[in-house]
């Protein structure tokens, strides 16, 4: 059987229709040409509509196997026209097609009269411009479909196989009448449909006002259109006729008319003989077939255009096994060039991935991506490194910006120039001392402790600028070494004054003689042991965890990625840090102890009340520290706050005992110099007797009404002469002015 209309997909089943053979391509090419015009399209979500029959459920079915597997449109949904339509069944058909508006898209396997009442149902629901409508060669290029309701069918794209009109068929069928063609039975009936006319009293059709006459003319008296397919029907009937006229060449090897050996033939031998014909059609084109009897796919496309109130269709492009669109000359409602869309969801933006919905990959919610997660691809987001953040658009990462402490920073320059006054200052002091190294004014405060005392200060202003500098490995080495040095070389040089003033005092109370250990060289002794239990812990530390500098991307690892930094800083945590001042806090604490021991200690008496003060002001900056310092190790500004408040109360503390102990005297050094004088000198007997004695009157001058006491204290050069034993009342007062000038400057 050769056939030239049948176009639905199942014939090209060897296995059931192995003896079909067809001049027309096979609806699963028309399919895949649909497929091939959403996908041009950019439309991911379509609606699908068919006749109820073989033609439009096949042409459905085709559509949406070939779309599943290339991955093509998801299909929102799947409608059927039946055969006998109730009234209002296309209004409820064009209803469900509203449901899914985004499904812009409608494919259509259907015939002329179901195309014709879905754009009706369309326009009168207003849904004109709405619907993109690709329609099979059932629509085609024909005009019935879309009369009086052109501005729906506006845009809709169609295909068509690839065909030519014949001018010979023309120029027969025009020619045709009632007397020479005789041999059609239904050329009579077609004569009455066409003129509108009734021919005879046994004419077919009745109740026509009209009757035949006979003369008209096929073109003349009605409008006339080749149909489509004549052209198939041509080349259908050549095809049989090129397999017979070469099988009549093999087999009957000249012989004119049926020979015996064609007359015996089987339909297998024929269909072989069909199946290898190939000649150029009425159309120019070849015919041929392929294995399973079928014609190559050649489709024309179509588009459905209104132009300055002229409707008409359009060839936009050609499918020969793969498409060719144009465009560019496509034409949408209102005369707009751009592509509308038919997408269930839109392209989601950069840094954003798709969460698709069950079931239906073309519908999708976009997520972007958070916190220092990026776009890796459509569908997922990753984490980045440790240390890099997502960039600008969310579609990689980048490193995350190194940041340490500069020097122009104002978290570092009131730091720096408060170190550098302190600095100064204390240059300035050891100058003077070191000038007037031999007077008694720096004799009485000890020199030697003094020095060690003014290097612990130094220290102290110092230790800012390795705090400040850029880490790396020699300023991380520094920063261990003199991070608690200066204040373990000024609280061992204060905790060995106290202890010293303490024991004197304490032995002075239970004998005369002198306690061990008080000479200068013992003092530097206990000194610099002090201070070799903090070096000793600076090796260990070392030795266990050599420093270096690393990048601290936690710190400042803030919700927001883009305010992310890196520190750059030293490997010395909170823990290490505490050791390496918690010895220094540990010899201040002792210190504070012995001056407040040593307080009933005349006040002009060898520094003890101003050592006093210093540790008191001393203890009451580091116990704000500490607060400050903790309190801010979830800040942002943590690394500026910390550095800052170490660094100060450093300064602060070095600050407090040079103005305390030293600026007294370098005052009276400078500025009056006559005070700067030796005094009577009093052996350590009567130095004691005499600040035991002052504690005691001061004690006793409550008691007597005119603030007399009675004292036995006699005045000698001689420190071994015997105490004198006669008892005079002396003034309180006086007494303690008397011996003032004496004790100021003695050094203990």
């Amino acid at each position: 059987c050769l056939l030239y209309a049948s176009t639905a997909p199942e014939l090209s089943d060897n296995t059931r229709y192995d003896f079909f053979s067809r001049v027309v391509p096979p609806d699963s090419y028309q399919a895949q040409a649909m497929l091939d015009i959403v996908m041009a399209m950019g439309w991911n979500y379509v609606s699908t509509l068919a006749s109820e029959g073989s033609y439009g459920e096949s042409g459905v079915e085709s559509f949406i196997q070939i779309s599943r597997e290339s991955g093509g449109p998801c299909i929102a949904q799947s409608l059927k026209i039946p055969r006998e339509p109730k009234p209002g069944e296309f209004d409820k058909i064009l209803l469900r097609l509203m449901e899914t508006s985004n499904a812009r898209a409608v494919i259509m396997f259907a015939n002329e009269d179901d195309i014709r009442r879905i754009l009706d149902a369309a326009k009168r629901h207003n849904q004109t411009g709405h619907f993109l409508w690709v329609g099979s060669d059932s629509w085609g290029s024909k005009i019935s479909p879309v009369i009086q309701q052109e501005s729906v069918a506006e845009g809709a794209v169609t295909i068509l196989p690839k065909r030519a009109s014949v001018p010979a068929f023309d120029r027969y069928f025009r020619s045709r009448s009632l007397s020479n063609n005789r041999r059609n039975v239904w050329f009579a009936e077609f004569w009455e449909e066409n003129f509108v006319c009734k021919l005879g009293m046994h004419g077919k059709r009745p109740g026509s006002p009209k009757k035949c006459t006979g003369l008209e003319k096929v073109g003349r008296d009605s409008s006339y259109e080749q149909e489509g397919k004549v052209q198939f029907v041509m080349d259908a009937v050549y095809a049989m006729a090129h397999a017979l006229h070469r099988m009549h060449q093999d087999l009957c090897l000249g012989i004119p008319g049926l020979c015996s050996r064609m007359s015996s033939i089987d339909g297998k031998e024929l269909l072989s003989y069909v199946r290898a014909v190939n000649f150029n059609g009425s159309a120019k084109t070849p015919v041929v077939f392929n294995e399973n009897g079928d014609a190559p796919g050649r489709y024309d496309i179509y588009q459905y255009q209104i132009t300055n109130k002229t409707a008409e269709y359009r060839i936009i492009g050609q499918w020969t096994d793969q498409l060719h669109l144009n465009l560019d000359a496509m034409q949408w409602a209102n005369g707009d060039t751009s592509v509308p869309s038919s997408v269930c969801s839109l392209p989601c933006q950069m840094g954003e991935r798709k969460k698709t919905v069950k079931g239906v990959p073309c519908c999708w919610h976009c997520e972007p991506c958070e916190g220092y997660y990026f776009q890796a691809s459509e569908f997922t987001c990753e984490l980045c490194p440790y240390d890099q953040r997502p960039n600008l658009n969310r579609t990689g990462c980048q490193p995350i910006p190194i940041i340490k402490l500069e020097w122009h920073s104002p978290w570092a320059l009131v730091p720096i120039f408060v170190s550098i006054l302190g600095i100064l200052a204390t240059t300035f002091v050891m100058v003077t001392f070191v000038r007037y190294n031999d007077t008694p004014i720096v004799r009485a405060s000890g020199r030697e402790m003094s020095y060690v005392l003014l290097t612990g200060i130094f220290l102290c202003y110092v230790i800012t600028f390795p705090m400040i500098a850029t880490p790396g490995l020699a300023t991380c080495s520094f920063r261990r070494i003199f991070l608690g040095l200066g204040m373990c070389f000024s609280y061992s040089a204060l905790l060995t004054k106290t202890n010293r003033i303490h024991r004197i005092f304490e032995q002075g109370k239970r004998s005369v003689t002198a306690p061990r250990f008080i000479s200068p060289a013992s003092q530097l002794a206990i000194t610099f042991s002090l201070i070799s239990v903090q070096l000793l812990g600076v090796v260990l530390w070392f030795a266990m965890d050599p420093p270096h500098a690393v990048v601290d991307y936690g710190e400042q690892r803030t919700q927001d990625p883009g305010n992310a930094r890196g520190v750059l800083k030293c490997d010395i945590s909170d823990l290490s840090l505490i050791c390496s001042l918690g010895y220094s806090i540990l010899l201040m604490v002792t210190c504070t102890v012995y001056a407040i021991k040593t307080r009933g200690v005349p006040e002009t008496f060898n520094e003890a009340k101003p050592i006093g003060f210093t540790m008191y002001t001393t203890c009451i900056i580091w116990l704000a520290f500490i607060p400050i310092f903790f309190g801010t190790a979830q800040s942002a500004e943590r690394m500026y706050i910390q550095t800052t408040t170490l660094t100060m109360s450093l300064s602060l503390s070095a600050s407090v005992a040079l103005g305390m102990l030293y600026m007294p005297k370098v005052y009276i050094i400078i500025f009056h110099p006559e005070q700067n004088v030796p005094k009577h000198k009093r052996s350590f007997k009567a130095i004691v007797t005499a600040a035991t004695m002052t504690s005691k009157l001061s004690q006793l001058a409550s008691e007597r009404p005119n603030g007399e006491v009675k004292t036995e204290l006699c005045e000698t050069k001689d420190t071994n002469a015997s105490e004198c034993c006669c008892p005079v009342f002396i003034s309180y007062y006086s007494h303690l002015h008397s011996h003032a000038g004496y004790l100021i400057h003695m050094p203990l």
